[in-house]
């Protein structure tokens, strides 16, 4: 088994297996009130690395994370993500240079935090200069507002071209056991020692439905959620899962995968199905 840690920068160590806040429901009510409970059991239980984004409810669930955690634990790190803004109704790209300060700003008031120690942009706009969208990030690291600066759903070459703008210390891709589509960004995220958060991690319950998963499930004693978590783990040292949940029982479940050891014969066998897994498309 690898490290069950990772460090940004060398220095902000967090746990490899994180959690994913996206879709706990903001709205005031027991589901509300079940949300904040998952939150605090998820800290509980040692997660270190939540992730949100401006996008998940225009902000309400980094308020949400904020009325469970706040005052947060030492070392507890919450990434966000900016640059998707609602516009005439609708959730557009949005990496204008005034865009992101003010979702970062008011990140920094939802969280209660003086900075955000790891800062995602969710999507390169296309309509905005590279240079523009980094070099804004790249100043508010400057200005002390943010810590570090990630990247999410990029291709290799996109990855290269920012890094040139600025450090770039985490990438954001929809991959898990079924889907490996980006596992060219993993490999390049891998080589410069660059966190990789893999969204979507278990493949949206499809894991199930795999015999080979099913089988080394069974060998294990396990779920073939815990199994595709597990093989995660075992992908790379630079891959920290973030997955989600509204339900206690399955936050537990999934964070228990931590503890599954897989042999190299199973890692075999569960590499062998890369070679039919289709790319899925969808967004976070």
């Amino acid at each position: 088994m690898t490290s069950t840690t990772f460090r940004f920068g060398g220095d902000l160590e967090v746990r490899r297996l994180g959690f994913g806040a996206m879709h706990l429901p903001t709205e005031p009510g027991p589901g509300r009130e079940n949300a904040l409970a998952v939150a605090r059991r998820a800290v509980e239980l040692g997660v270190t690395l939540i992730d949100t984004a401006h996008l998940y409810g225009g902000g309400a669930n980094e308020e949400l994370l904020a009325e469970a955690l706040h005052p947060y634990p030492e070392g507890l790190l919450i990434t966000t993500k900016v640059g998707v803004a609602r516009i005439e109704g609708e959730w557009r790209l949005d990496g204008r240079p005034a865009t992101l300060r003010d979702q970062v700003e008011q990140a920094l008031r939802r969280l209660r935090v003086e900075r955000i120690e790891l800062l995602q942009l969710h999507r390169i706009d296309p309509a905005t200069p590279l240079a523009d969208q980094l070099g804004t990030l790249r100043d508010l690291r400057t200005e002390g507002l943010i810590g570090r600066i990630g990247l999410s759903e990029v291709t290799v070459d996109e990855l290269a071209r920012a890094r040139e703008i600025a450090d770039i210390e985490s990438v954001q891709n929809r991959y898990n056991l079924l889907d490996r589509e980006h596992e060219p960004v993993l490999d390049a995220c891998a080589a410069a020692g660059i966190a990789f958060l893999p969204w979507r991690p278990v493949a949206w319950g499809k894991a199930g439905a795999e015999a080979e998963i099913a089988a080394v499930a069974a060998d294990l004693g396990a779920t073939p959620t815990q199994v595709a978590l597990a093989w995660l783990l075992h992908r790379s040292p630079v891959v920290l899962p973030i997955p989600g949940t509204a339900r206690i029982e399955h936050l537990e479940e999934n964070l228990a995968a931590a503890d599954i050891d897989l042999t190299p014969a199973h890692r075999d066998r569960l590499d062998r199905l890369a070679e039919g897994a289709g790319a899925a498309s969808a967004a976070d």
